[in-house]
């Protein structure tokens, strides 16, 4: 465990160097008497070192991305491999960080591993941005003395599945957008523009059209009920995430449905088997058992009936059943899957086959995602022409009833 440190505070500092040309920039330490003396260390005499201000309402920064996890881990796992050692690595990757909340984490590591704690000791101290997986990959590394490989590895598996997970988020989000928007202009057609047409058409006394009826109907109802609606969509939403959460039958029979659905399904199966084989592959390469590796992959494919499935398989697998044998009875994975997987445990390559099996299927999903792209923007117009246009069309038909009247 981290030994307890003085609290790092980060510190604005203004200095001349030898040459009178005057220097600015900041530094984290525990005083400015340190700061003081590590710029006269580097030739540069202090003029003023103050705390750096506190934001007015609180810490700035945005909560850590998996994203900047990635990013992370390649600039240590580069740095390691140029012979930089751990703590000045983390000292440079943080005078580089943007994010503060990010700053303060990598400070802190590097704070529990100046302390004499090991780095994946130093990560566990972070559970919500690194992992079982990445902690126990980062140990296994320490172990064996390849932390930079193994480093290097996991800065390209996050890459991958961030990348993944990008695409997915793109082509569900785009159309939900515009969905959400549609939703919104027609409210607004509903709530203020219809009531308008609905008082002409009563001055003048003319018996509306069946169609026309239908759409004032339906702003009546929104006008009457349209908090109401708002609530409990609020309340659903809210319940819905609360009770996958919590509820770990409700998450699997959610993601069960959720890869039934028509063609983002095949995407999300596809998303999450190439998630296993990866995580799968890269925790054996580095030497954890299968047994093991099966536990950490349990809770990392982003789908509960995977999740699930790898907990079924690492059963099977601790009591003697071949691997190829105990995915094949869980029913989730594709015969091709299964062979690979077999072929590899055979051959003792289980961690390469696993590779290969992901690749392919993150360039299968790379592929129908740009495919889903390109066939919703055509449906998408075509959805918020439709919704617009019957409102305008049934707010027009009575014109030429209004006209036989007068």
């Amino acid at each position: 465990m981290a030994v307890a440190q003085a609290e790092q505070i980060i510190f604005l500092w203004e200095g001349r160097d030898k040459r009178g040309v005057k220097l600015k920039g900041q530094q984290v330490a525990a005083n400015p008497n340190l700061v003081r003396a590590e710029l006269r260390r580097q030739g540069i005499s202090p003029i003023r070192v103050r705390k750096k201000p506190k934001p007015l309402f609180g810490e700035t920064g945005q909560r850590i991305k998996a994203k900047e996890i990635a990013v992370f881990s390649r600039q240590l796992a580069t740095m390691l491999k140029s012979g930089v050692p751990l703590v000045t690595a983390f000292q440079i990757i943080s005078g580089g960080v943007k994010n503060p909340r990010m700053r303060k984490m990598v400070d802190a590591i590097r704070n529990d591993v100046e302390s004499g704690s090991s780095l994946f000791e130093a990560l566990s101290e972070h559970p919500g941005q690194f992992d079982e997986l990445y902690v126990n990959l980062v140990k296994a590394g320490e172990s064996a003395g390849v932390l930079d490989t193994i480093l290097d590895e996991i800065a390209t598996y996050k890459e991958r599945i961030e990348s993944i997970k990008g695409k997915i988020k793109k082509a569900l989000y785009y159309p939900a957008a515009v969905v959400g928007v549609a939703i919104i202009v027609s409210s607004i057609l509903l709530v203020y523009v219809i009531p308008q047409f609905e008082d002409i058409f009563s001055s003048f006394g003319a018996d509306l059209p069946a169609f026309t009826k239908l759409v004032v109907g339906a702003s009546r109802w929104l006008r009457a009920n349209g908090v109401l609606l708002i609530l409990g969509t609020i309340g659903s939403v809210t319940a819905l995430v609360f009770a996958r959460k919590r509820f770990r039958g409700f998450a699997h029979w959610l993601d069960r449905v959720s890869l039934k659905l028509p063609i983002v399904g095949a995407i999300l199966e596809k998303a999450a088997i190439a998630r296993f084989c990866r995580t799968l592959a890269i925790t054996f390469a580095a030497g954890v058992p299968l047994v093991d590796a099966l536990k950490i992959v349990s809770g990392a494919t982003g789908n509960q009936v995977y999740n699930d499935a790898a907990s079924r398989i690492r059963e099977d697998v601790a009591v003697g059943h071949q691997l190829q044998l105990a995915m094949q009875q869980t029913e989730v994975f594709p015969n091709m899957v299964i062979q690979m997987a077999g072929i590899g445990e055979e051959a003792g390559s289980l961690d390469e086959m696993l590779i290969k099996v992901a690749e392919a299927y993150e360039e299968e999903v790379n592929n129908a995602v740009d495919a889903l792209s390109s066939l919703l923007e055509p449906l998408i117009i075509v959805f918020v022409g439709v919704v617009v246009g019957t409102m305008v069309i049934a707010m027009y038909l009575p014109i030429f009833k209004m006209a036989a009247v007068i």
